[in-house]
């Protein structure tokens, strides 16, 4: 049982989208954005009102993934990627995405905001930004 409502098909299109986001951040880095994708489904605030599936938030328009506009994000979900996203949608949480709702790659430094929302942390590349309890305590719930 998940922390979000997941079928297989939405465990393998979540798998293929940390793959073909994080890819060259391995393992640890894909979890993370697992965690940012699983946490964008149990928000329900600020943008991410109208999500309630996998399928949702990984095609959402505005506002998605960069990935699933290039052939990669298409291929077949290898089995360590399918066991990363179950990992994610079990509830395990990696700092500093542990209850991020976004992340991106700057050319330089971190911002210290990103659409008005605090860095909390870098891995690799990417940088990490969450919302406050306040704005999105669905984010925070325990599981």
């Amino acid at each position: 049982m998940g922390v979000i409502p997941a079928t297989e098909e939405d465990v393998e299109l979540l798998a293929r989208l940390i793959r073909a986001e994080a890819e060259g951040e391995g393992d640890l880095g894909m979890l993370m954005v697992g965690n940012v994708g699983v946490n964008r489904v149990r928000s329900n605030c600020l943008d991410f009102t109208q999500l309630r599936t996998v399928s949702d938030m990984v095609f959402q328009s505005p506002g998605g993934f960069e990935a699933t506009q290039k052939g990669y994000f298409y291929q077949r979900a290898r089995p360590i990627d399918i066991r990363l996203a179950r990992e994610v949608i079990s509830g395990k949480r990696y700092h500093p995405a542990s209850y991020s709702l976004w992340f991106f790659q700057p050319a330089a430094d971190c911002p210290a905001q990103w659409f008005d929302q605090w860095n909390v942390g870098r891995y690799k590349s990417h940088c990490f930004y969450q919302p406050t309890e306040s704005d999105c305590p669905g984010v925070y719930n325990t599981f």
